[in-house]
């Protein structure tokens, strides 16, 4: 039984075919500069790579060319359409609606469209991608997995802004969280390293990529999470400034002449480690270039590793107790120093940090902490693409037995 996944950007399609019986990845690839000249896909499949360089003009032209190299007479893995059992997308943006992976009708298409004004550098290319593959495999279940699905668990306390109470009721203005799917991954999989279900751990997740968000989770449910009514809140990110005053967006639109479009393109695409170290958004390069006696990424790292604990802090108090810490995606997971650097200074919270198992977390089901640490603290590869055709699965099979036709 196969599962394909797809995940739209601006300009990219990230794609995982799956066998799901032991989820086993038949293939998976990257297809780049959708819109751009030089469009490139790379495509791994048993294990070989396939490189296509053509300009690739939409996301439809680009999952075309998707579902072509699939189903290659020679190199695919996919017989026909009807090898293909579903395919599952993700949608960054489910607003209030939809709370649960959903399976897409044209209602569906519909209220996705409506929530594109809440994400709008998300949402239109999720869309697209929906709208692609409807095309190209019709006969196909398509099933929708929502980023801000998990954290609609949130008490009001914790999503409302202080803002009057009509904007909410009129424009669902509130914050939302993003990642979801990220943090519910890893924390599934830390209670499975911990021998606990997840209805009973305390957790704060980690997600720090290019795009960085914390959630605090109690018993299994989200009670708050750093990102809001848009990905740019919470923490600093590659090229995103994270938490700042509003009135600092508005001084800056009125000294520099700014539009809102400029200052939302400053604050999304110009800040964050890339603003503060004037040199790159990769941790990689500023590390680097900070062992080399680059002040300022000495201190975009400073800055990023603060915000990063002081979080902690704040979920520590939010949650009471707190069974493990646990750190996902680019960063998260492939920086020892930046790791170090968030920890350092907060064993009096219960966190006592091995230095050795850090550099090394394999070799210890990912955790990084001294075994008489009273807060564990896990490193964990995250695979979104996995729950999102786990997520597929379940939606379909429910739907086949729903309507009778399951086998």
């Amino acid at each position: 039984m196969k599962i394909l996944v797809i995940n739209c950007g601006s300009s990219s399609i990230k794609y995982e075919l799956f066998a799901m019986e032991g989820e086993k990845v038949l293939a998976r690839g990257f297809l780049e500069k959708i819109g751009e000249e030089g469009s490139l896909l790379s495509h791994h499949s048993q294990g070989e790579v396939l490189r296509i360089k053509r300009d690739i003009p939409s996301h439809e032209d680009g999952l075309e060319l998707v579902v072509q190299v699939l189903m290659d007479k020679e190199k695919g893995v996919v017989k026909d359409a009807s090898d293909v059992f579903a395919v599952g997308h993700r949608v960054v943006q489910g607003g209030e609606k939809f709370i649960e992976p959903t399976l897409i009708d044209d209602e569906v298409i519909e209220a996705i469209r409506q929530y594109q004004g809440l994400a709008p550098l998300h949402n239109p290319f999720n869309l697209a991608g929906i709208m692609a593959m409807r095309r190209l495999l019709p006969e196909v279940p398509q099933v929708a997995v929502f980023d801000t699905a998990f954290h609609h668990t949130m008490p009001e306390a914790a999503y409302l802004y202080a803002i009057p109470m009509k904007y909410y009721r009129k424009y669902g203005l509130k914050r939302y969280g993003f990642h979801g799917t990220s943090h519910r991954y890893v924390a599934e999989k830390a209670a499975e390293i911990s021998n606990l279900p997840l209805s009973e751990l305390n957790l704060i997740t980690c997600h720090l990529g290019n795009g960085c968000s914390m959630t605090a989770i109690r018993q299994g449910k989200v009670v708050d999470t750093s990102m809001g009514f848009t990905p740019l809140e919470g923490l600093i990110m590659g090229t995103r400034c994270g938490d700042i005053d509003a009135a600092a967006a508005i001084f800056l639109a009125e000294k520099e002449k700014l539009s809102f479009q400029e200052i939302g393109n400053l604050l999304n695409k110009e800040s964050g480690l890339l603003g503060l170290s004037g040199l790159s958004n990769d941790v990689r390069v500023l590390e680097k270039a900070a062992r080399e006696g680059n002040s300022k990424a000495a201190l975009a790292l400073e800055v990023f590793a603060y915000r990063v604990r002081k979080y902690i802090g704040a979920y520590l108090a939010v949650l009471g107790r707190v069974d493990a810490i646990i750190f996902t995606a680019g960063i998260g997971k492939n920086s020892p120093s930046m790791r170090s650097a968030i920890l350092k200074g907060i064993s009096p919270l219960g966190i006592s940090l091995d230095e050795a198992r850090n550099q090394n977390p394999e070799k210890t089901q990912g955790i990084i902490t001294t075994e008489d640490s009273p807060i564990k603290v896990l490193v964990i590869r995250t695979h979104e693409e996995a729950l999102i055709a786990r997520d597929t699965l379940q939606v379909v099979k429910k739907s086949l037995f729903d309507s009778g036709r399951a086998k």
